[in-house]
């Protein structure tokens, strides 16, 4: 049975006393839901938005997670059982509760992880884009992030307060035991996922974790069924940027195979 059709445009949505932007473009299922980024709002998909659209046909949401565009901000430490919580309640509140693609860049492969492991049945697929992996956060790696990303967040601090500084400090915030805790969660078997690797990935200047992030995203695919791995040959880690005709081109897969 397919979902109720939400209308497109923006929808305002509360949930937990706070507000969040979701934006509605209209087709059919599946139904791509597009999610940024550390520091992004839904504006990043701007320029792929269109193009999914008139390829796939299909509905296509973006969205601003807590702290970002023109939703309301949150106090503390990123979490992201809580965006994956925001997220569910949107899609829920629009009527989308089954036959979705997520498709998730950078630190939004945290709230994939935590919302496909929480809502069982809703996603028929995931394409993972330079994702934040749980094999990527060992106790070595966390250590080795906190101690290297400590002069950039003091940086941070000193400069003008905006949505996106704010969104990266809260982010230092119990780094430690916030990714401790997501490196034991599993994705569910029974959702397909592509992977898109960079290949020069978050850090261009250090050799070691370039390594161990590409590692762990060939750890990820072989731990499951139904996962492959693609990697994004000459791209930064702004891969949607940079490579966005092969980015499309894996949604675009994932969508003809949804159920």
């Amino acid at each position: 049975m397919a979902s109720p059709e939400p209308t497109a445009g923006l929808h305002m949505i509360t949930h937990d006393q706070r507000r969040l932007a979701f934006h509605v473009t209209a087709g059919h299922e599946p139904t791509l839901v597009l999610d940024a980024g550390g520091g992004e709002d839904s504006s990043y998909w701007d320029a792929l938005v269109p193009q999914l659209s008139q390829a796939t046909g299909s509905r296509i949401i973006t969205y601003d997670r807590a702290g970002m565009g023109a939703s309301d901000e949150v106090k503390g430490p990123w979490d992201g059982r809580a965006a994956a919580a925001d997220l569910q309640a949107g899609l829920s509140d629009l009527g989308v509760t089954q036959n979705v693609v997520l498709v998730s860049h950078s630190q939004a492969g945290e709230v994939a992880g935590y919302f496909a492991g929480a809502n069982p049945g809703v996603l028929d697929g995931a394409v993972l884009v330079d994702a934040n992996l749980p094999q990527f956060f060992t106790d070595a790696e966390i250590q080795r992030l906190v101690a290297v990303t400590a002069p950039q967040i003091e940086e941070l601090k000193k400069q003008p307060s905006t949505k996106a500084n704010r969104q990266l400090i809260a982010t230092a915030e119990d780094f430690g035991p916030t990714h401790q805790a997501y490196h034991q969660v599993s994705w569910p078997d029974d959702v397909p996922v592509t992977v898109i690797v960079s290949e020069k990935t978050p850090f261009d200047g250090s050799p070691e974790d370039a390594q161990r992030w590409r590692d762990a995203a060939a750890a990820f695919v072989a731990a499951g069924p139904g996962r492959t791995l693609v990697t994004a040959q000459g791209s930064s880690h702004d891969v949607p940027k940079d490579k966005p005709a092969l980015v499309e081109a894996e949604i675009e897969r994932m969508a003809a195979t949804a159920k």
